[in-house]
């Protein structure tokens, strides 16, 4: 079970929010203090590794820059949203980002409530009102890379590509801890 303070934001929200152009190629720390910063600054200050992001329509639309690795970056656990753009979608697969489609989840979370998310049934349930959701279930294969790192630590577990460096190896790590554990305790 994941479970994480829920965070709203709402429809169409671009990758340009998460990871503005100008800070495309800069570092780690500098991509960070720029999440949301235009529509909601301040808040890396107040978001903890381990909360859930509550998004409405076509959530990541925009271009396919790597704004899911800014999410990861911050410690993100989950994306619930009512739908997610499709090249947002592959980038939160590929960087380890647990990203799920939940109908209604806009209106069942008000800002500041725990999401609790079960990847054994893909369900949505608000710990304070007791609301219970459903989620899009999402292929095997998909999850297995969303909950384990994404897809450069599968690619190493297959031997396919070298390890990464002990610092690099660290940042995967954050991104997916949440994702692990909650796999581990479902079965």
């Amino acid at each position: 079970m994941i479970s994480g303070r829920v965070w709203k934001f709402g429809d169409d929200i671009n990758t340009d929010l998460m990871l503005p152009g100008p800070l495309l190629f800069a570092g780690e720390e500098a991509q960070k203090r720029a999440v949301f910063s235009a529509n909601r600054p301040g808040w890396v200050d107040q978001v903890a590794i381990g909360d859930i992001i509550v998004g409405g329509l076509n959530y990541g639309m925009g271009s396919s820059r790597p704004a899911a690795r800014s999410l990861c970056n911050l410690g993100i656990a989950a994306l619930l949203a009512e739908s997610i753009n499709g090249l947002f979608f592959r980038n939160a697969v590929n960087f380890g980002l647990l990203a799920l489609e939940c109908p209604g989840v806009q209106a069942a979370f008000a800002e500041g409530q725990t999401a609790e998310v079960s990847l054994e049934n893909f369900t949505v349930r608000n710990r304070d009102t007791g609301a219970l959701l459903k989620a899009q279930p999402v292929p095997a294969m998909l999850l297995d890379l969303m909950t384990q790192g994404g897809l450069y630590p599968h690619l190493e577990r297959e031997g396919l590509i070298e390890p990464k460096a002990a610092d690099d190896q660290a940042l995967i790590t954050k991104c997916a801890s949440s994702a692990v554990e909650a796999r581990s305790t479902e079965g």
